[in-house]
């Protein structure tokens, strides 16, 4: 079964195509990719019965969806929605990433996952040469942290020092700012049609808790400093892609995996049951909808040509209607 465990579900910017409600209703972990999907126009495998999210303009879906989890903490007083998170399990938004390099394959779009921390980096489309330069090792983000453009020139770090674990949350302060630095050089691609994906996971909050402790001054102090890098952040990509980007975060203190019992059968092993096993129809896929459109008026559209053509045949006068009679008639008559 799958245990209870807090977290929350923030709505830093979005734009007015997109209408989420205020109030505490709580969201699943697991749908939270269903949400992201949603509000870039895409569809669903299962409704989603959730009322934070209502019915926006559906032909001005957002051109940018930026997801970041913060692990660590239960809640960030960050400005905007919030919404608490049952059953929070890992997810990951693979299923709208794939989705939009199928979609958008031949305009490739920028698609970003990156986890700092676990040196765990995935980039598709144009993203490959906007963010060549991004530091994605933990020793290319210490490098970063002492170059002359750093944030450390600029950031008020309190309690914090520059060594041992504070430089990983540090790090992933940079990446943020990178980011956005980085598409600020490249503004030609916010503008485009295809729409883009950005997941960040940053657990330098979560390491700083387990060594100082979450009431240190230390935490407070990193709690504080990244609720103002992520608005910084938030701000940032909202106004590079014009006032039309989704920016949202995700804290949970700690993913709950699913529980399972081991156990070990001196029974004959049972037969091995059926994929499917009550006859239902396969999944449809997002090509579905245009093929059966293609399919179904193209076999409408030869009926009535089919139609159109045997009625003229049908009340076809062969003496004037038809080039071979007259033919036929002009050479009776000479001879």
């Amino acid at each position: 079964f799958l245990g209870v465990c807090g977290g929350e579900f923030s709505i830093l910017r979005s734009p007015q195509s997109v209408v989420f409600r205020d109030g505490s209703w709580p969201i699943p972990g697991e749908r939270i990719p269903d949400v992201a999907a949603l509000t870039m126009g895409f569809s669903v495998e299962e409704d989603l019965p959730w009322p934070g999210l209502a019915v926006g303009d559906l032909f001005h879906r957002p051109r940018a969806t930026v997801l970041v989890t913060v692990k660590g903490v239960d809640k960030l007083p960050v400005k905007g929605f919030s919404y608490p998170i049952e059953n929070a399990v890992p997810f990951s938004l693979d299923s709208v990433a794939n989705a939009i390099h199928t979609l958008f394959s031949e305009e490739t779009p920028v698609v970003l996952q990156l986890a700092p921390s676990e040196e765990r980096v995935y980039m598709v489309g144009k993203a490959n040469a906007v963010f060549e330069d991004l530091s994605v090792t933990l020793r290319q983000l210490r490098n970063r942290l002492f170059q002359d453009n750093s944030i450390l020139s600029s950031l008020p770090l309190n309690s914090l020092s520059r060594h041992n674990v504070d430089l990983l949350f540090l790090s992933e302060l940079q990446v943020l700012h990178d980011i956005a630095s980085l598409l600020s050089r490249h503004k030609h691609l916010a503008k485009d049609h295809s729409p883009d994906l950005y997941s960040l996971e940053l657990s330098g909050l979560e390491e700083v808790g387990k060594r100082y402790g979450e009431d240190s001054q230390q935490f407070k102090d990193a709690s504080q400093i990244l609720v103002d890098s992520l608005q910084k952040f938030a701000d940032e990509m909202f106004n590079l892609y014009g006032g039309n980007a989704v920016v949202e975060v995700v804290a949970v203190k700690e993913f709950n995996s699913p529980l399972s019992r081991k156990t070990r059968s001196i029974l004959q092993a049972s037969q091995p049951k059926k994929e499917n096993p009550y006859n239902l129809a396969y999944p449809y896929n997002y090509d579905y909808s245009v093929i059966f459109n293609i399919v179904l008026w193209m076999m409408i559209g030869l009926a009535l040509a089919v139609i159109v053509i045997s009625y003229n045949l049908w009340n076809m006068d062969p003496g004037y209607d038809s080039i071979i009679y007259r033919m036929t008639n002009q050479k009776i008559r000479m001879d």
